[in-house]
């Protein structure tokens, strides 16, 4: 005896999402158009004719302000021109690409929708539940609407990466600002500062480790999707960790891995450096030091 009754959504959502392309098709292709040709398509010909030993400086340095550490620095250089020995380096400049595009998205989406979840307990209340349906989401459901909207290609992926990449920078954000210690608040507000200058100069600067933590984890994020993204176009490193699936070339799949783990772990230390900001390296500083006398 069937004591189930018989409920399905599925048939009022394909009406929905084919009511969606019908009325809006054009506009969602002329988005995803414009994206393409004037942001991502420029970046990556940016990168590309960038000359390779221009972009290790500058990662280089980018590690050296951040950490204060020359062995950190010559590591991650290492690592990344451990890529091009690969032979990877094109496809490298195409993941890096997607992802710059992709994090930009999401802080700029990420960071105020953070920022007003920590002044409105309503809407905290109504975008948890979201940004929890989010994380807990498999990745290719939401693909699908994704790929029936914006059709194969680069743009969906950035797309689905944002989806994905998302909720820990808003989570991060919120809990960061609401961690500020209260009479830290109350004494930027008893020297007259408005609420502007009490988030600009009080709040966000303290709340720094925490909203780069975010960034962090939606950058690590992202570059888990990168080989999900391959499968709808994408291109870059994924596409030969695909291949590799595909034909069954562990060495193949398993280097083009190699280097995706490689542009992690140099992201991960350089967003990592920043974040600890100016007082936990100068700590460090003086300990090495207290060390080096020693």
């Amino acid at each position: 005896m069937d004591i189930f009754l018989h409920l399905s959504i599925e048939d009022a959502i394909n009406v929905f999402f084919n009511n969606l392309v019908q009325r809006f098709g054009d506009y969602f292709q002329g988005f995803s158009a414009f994206v393409l040709k004037w942001i991502l398509v420029p970046i990556e010909l940016a990168l590309k004719g960038t000359p390779a030993i221009l972009i290790l400086a500058v990662v280089g340095w980018l590690a050296w302000v951040g950490s204060k550490r020359l062995s950190m620095s010559v590591v991650l250089v290492g690592l990344l021109y451990l890529i091009g020995c690969f032979g990877l380096w094109d496809k490298l400049l195409q993941t890096l690409a997607i992802m710059l595009v992709s994090t930009t998205l999401a802080v700029m989406l990420g960071l105020p929708l953070g920022i007003l979840m920590s002044r409105s307990l309503w809407l905290r209340s109504g975008v948890s539940p979201v940004l929890d349906m989010m994380q807990t989401l498999p990745t290719f459901v939401y693909m699908i609407p994704v790929l029936m909207l914006f059709g194969l290609g680069k743009v969906p992926a950035i797309i689905a990466t944002v989806i994905y990449a998302l909720p820990p920078l808003v989570r991060l954000t919120d809990l960061g600002i609401r961690q500020v210690p209260e009479d830290i608040v109350e004494a930027g507000k008893s020297f007259g500062c408005t609420q502007t200058q009490l988030l600009l100069k009080i709040q966000l600067p303290l709340a720094r480790p925490s909203i780069m933590a975010g960034i962090n984890q939606s950058v690590m994020m992202a570059l888990g999707m990168i080989v999900i993204a391959s499968m709808i176009g994408a291109r870059g490193l994924g596409e030969d960790v695909l291949a590799g699936i595909n034909n069954l070339d562990i060495g193949r799949g398993l280097q083009a891995g190699l280097a995706i783990v490689i542009l992690a772990i140099v992201i991960d230390r350089i967003s990592q450096a920043f974040g600890k900001g100016r007082r936990h390296r100068a700590v460090m500083a003086k300990k090495q030091k207290r060390v080096a006398l020693a």
